[in-house]
C-alpha cells in the first residue's frame, strides 16, 4: 500500500510514453504477495469494483488476473486513516517527505477490517467456485489444477488487534494466514517507515514487547509474518525473534532506490540467509533509481531492479508482490493482465523457465509451507 499522495493517475495513452503491449505468448502462473483489492470492492464500498467482472478502472480483478496468468494472491485487508490529513508531501532538493502517518483509533481499525473481511468472505460466495479462500498450500495448488483462483488473506498493519493479542485467534479461524506488524505509521507492536527518498529506513525504534509478544504468537499459530514497511529496526527485532523465514511481501532494493520502503542490502542478506523471500514491488516510486512518480519508465527499468535483488540473495528468496491497487504501477505492468510483459522481459533477460517458475508461483509456496505450520 503506496501512501495516498503517492499515487497518481496513470497518464493517458495518447499523452504518455508507451512502453510495450501486452505479450500474448509464454504465460507463467503467477501468486502475487500484495495487492489492495480488498478496499475497492463493491461489497466493501458503495460505488467500489465487481472484482468479478473486467473493469478498465485500477489495476485487479479476475477477467484481468486470468489474462496476466495470475492464479492467486495474498489480498491485504488495510485500515485508511479515519481523518485524512492534508499537506503532508513536501518535495525536497533530492526527492521528497512525507510527514508519518498518525496512530489508528484501535475500534475504528477492527471495525474496518471486519468490514472488509466480511466484504472478500461475501464476494467469494458469490463466485460460485471461480475464486476460493486457501489456507494451506495444498489448497491453493487444488485451486490451480481446477482453475479456480486463490484468495489468501494477510493483514497489512495490525492496529485492528489488542495488545493482549485479543481477536488474533479468531482473525486465523476465519482464514488470515499473512500479518504485517505495521504500515507506514507507528502502533503498539512497532514503528513503520515514512514515505521519503533518499532516505535510510532506520527511522525510529524497534518492536515494543507486545510487537515482540505478537511475532512469537504469530509463530505459534502459523502466521507468516510480513516485514515490507516496517522500520530496519524492527526488522532486526522480528529476525531475531521468528523462528519462520523472514519474508517482505513488497519491497524493493534500497541499494538501487533509497526510498525508506526498500530493504538494505544487509537486510536483503537476512532475508536470504533466513530461508526467505522478498515480494518484488512494482511501485514506480520504490522501483525507478531516481524514486520519481513517473510511471513511464521501460520494462527493461524493472527487470534491472528484480535482477539486482536475483543476484543479491539468489533466485530461491525473489517472487513476486505487486502493490496492484494500492500503488502506481508502471505502464508496462499498468494492470494484471499485463504480467506477460514481466515474464517475457525476464525472459530476454536470460532467465530459464525453472527461474522464472520459482519466481512467479513455487518460493510463496515454499514460505508458506514453512510458515503456516
Amino acid at each position: 500500500m503506496a501512501h495516498p499522495i503517492l499515487r497518481a493517475t496513470l497518464l493517458d495513452a495518447g499523452k504518455a510514453k508507451e512502453s510495450g503491449a501486452v505479450q500474448e505468448s509464454g504465460k507463467v502462473a503467477i501468486f502475487d504477495g500484495h495487492n489492495d483489492a480488498a478496499q475497492h470492492l463493491v461489497e466493501y464500498r458503495e460505488g467500489g469494483r465487481d472484482f468479478l467482472a473486467r473493469s478498465e478502472d485500477g489495476h485487479l480483478d479476475l477477467p484481468r488476473a486470468r489474462e496476466g496468468g495470475m492464479v492467486g494472491g495474498l489480498f491485504a485487508m488495510y485500515a485508511k486513516a479515519e481523518h485524512p490529513r492534508q499537506g503532508d508531501f513536501t518535495r525536497t532538493a533530492d526527492g521528497y517527505e512525507v510527514r508519518l502517518a498518525e496512530p489508528l483509533d484501535a475500534a475504528y481499525a477492527r471495525r474496518t477490517i471486519d468490514a472488509q473481511l466480511s466484504a472478500l468472505e461475501a464476494m467469494v460466495a458469490r463466485a460460485d467456485g471461480k475464486i476460493r479462500r486457501a489456507t494451506t498450500v495444498d489448497e491453493i495448488e487444488a485451486a490451480r489444477r481446477d482453475a479456480a483462483f486463490s484468495i489468501v488473506l494477510h493483514l497489512e498493519g495490525a492496529e485492528a488487534i489488542d495488545a493482549d493479542l485479543d481477536g488474533l485467534a479468531q482473525l486465523y479461524a476465519r482464514g488470515l494466514r499473512s500479518l504485517g506488524l505495521v504500515w507506514s505509521r507507528p502502533n503498539i507492536f512497532g514503528h513503520g517507515v515514512p514515505f521519503a527518498y533518499p532516505r535510510s529506513p532506520d527511522t525510529g525504534p524497534g518492536l515494543t514487547d507486545a510487537g515482540k509478544a505478537l511475532v512469537r504468537a504469530c509463530n505459534e499459530l502459523g502466521i507468516m509474518l510480513d516485514a515490507a514497511h516496517l522500520n530496519e529496526r524492527g526488522f532486526w527485532d522480528l529476525a531475531a525473534i521468528s523462528t519462520a523465514p523472514i519474508v517482505a511481501t513488497h519491497a524493493c532494493a534500497h541499494a538501487v532506490c533509497p526510498a525508506t520502503r526498500n530493504l538494505t542490502d544487509r537486510q536483503l542478506d537476512a532475508v536470504g540467509a533466513s530461508g526467505g523471500v522478498v515480494g518484488f514491488n512494482f511501485s514506480v516510486s520504490e522501483v525507478r533509481p531516481d524514486g520519481h512518480r513517473d510511471p513511464g519508465i521501460p520494462i527493461e527499468t524493472v527487470v534491472d531492479h528484480l535482477s539486482y535483488l536475483v543476484e543479491r540473495i539468489g533466485d530461491d528468496h525473489v517472487a513476486l508482490g505487486s502493490d496492484f491497487d494500492g500503488a502506481l504501477m508502471p505502464l508496462p505492468l499498468r494492470d494484471a493482465s499485463h504480467l506477460p510483459n514481466l515474464i517475457q522481459a525476464l525472459r530476454t533477460h536470460g532467465y530459464d523457465d525453472a527461474t522464472l517458475r520459482k519466481i512467479a508461483f513455487d518460493n510463496w509456496m515454499r514460505v508458506f509451507r514453512q510458515s503456516w505450520r
